[in-house]
């Protein structure tokens, strides 16, 4: 069995972490910086950092922040915020990211996986779909779940793999914030779809929730969650050893 990771997310906005419930209500937490530092210390596996606002704003990602994390941390760091181009990977992967994640940028122009799969490998590239259920279907979302793109998710995501998306970061809008669990039937459905990592994300809200996850959809390859890493509410050290219990392999 595969080892499973760990994943703490930092919400960046206005160069503050910041957190909300179903991508609304954004509450500032601490400086990104500290909290990289904090995580990379502490058993993180890897570290993703999102520039929330970048796509919404029209703007690059701030990379002076960005140079600064990816100075702290010694395990991956994956970026992604107001990517839009070859360039924009460049960028990012020359402040110190070990992968770029696209979300809104890929679908303005999807041929932008490809082109940057190419020239950096499948393995820079990470698609981040903000996924919603709306009239049973699950639909994919832009701008920092502002927008309502009319796509079914499924088709999308394996669209993306087919031209070179390396993993796939399943954000349910649906469960963001509201720690009741992760969302299993949406990320089944897309372990099924795909044959690429598949990082789950959104409604983590205790230890037992990533035990449920793993347990239950073996092929998920890391956890991913954001307010109760940052608020102590849940330990990594804990929720490594408590999965070590359950019998799922992780890195202590």
């Amino acid at each position: 069995m595969i080892t499973k990771r760990i994943i703490p997310c930092l919400d960046v906005k206005d160069g503050r972490v910041v957190k909300g419930v179903n991508f609304l209500g954004l509450a500032d937490v601490s400086s990104p910086v500290k909290l990289a530092e904090f995580y990379s210390s502490c058993g993180a596996d890897e570290l993703v950092f999102y520039d929330i606002t970048a796509s919404a704003e029209g703007r690059k990602l701030f990379t002076d922040i960005l140079t600064e994390v990816a100075s702290k941390v010694f395990i991956p760091l994956t970026v992604g915020g107001g990517i839009n181009t070859v360039d924009d990977f460049d960028r990012v992967l020359k402040c110190g990211a070990d992968k770029v994640s696209v979300n809104s940028g890929a679908i303005r122009n999807p041929e932008l996986v490809r082109e940057a799969a190419h020239k950096y490998g499948d393995q820079c590239v990470v698609l981040s779909a903000d996924v919603k259920r709306v009239d049973g279907e699950f639909r994919i979302f832009a701008k920092g779940g502002r927008e309502d793109t009319g796509m079914e998710a499924i088709s999308w995501i394996k669209r993306c793999v087919n031209m070179g998306a390396g993993e796939i970061v399943v954000n349910s809008i649906d469960t963001d914030g509201v720690k009741q669990g992760f969302d299993l039937e949406m990320l089944e459905a897309v372990c099924d779809a795909v044959n690429v990592p598949v990082i789950a994300s959104g409604g983590a809200g205790c230890i037992d929730d990533f035990t449920k996850l793993f347990k239950a959809l073996p092929k998920v390859d890391a956890g991913l969650a954001a307010s109760i890493f940052h608020f102590g509410e849940v330990e990594i050290k804990d929720l490594k050893k408590e999965l070590r219990k359950n019998d799922i392999i992780v890195r202590l």
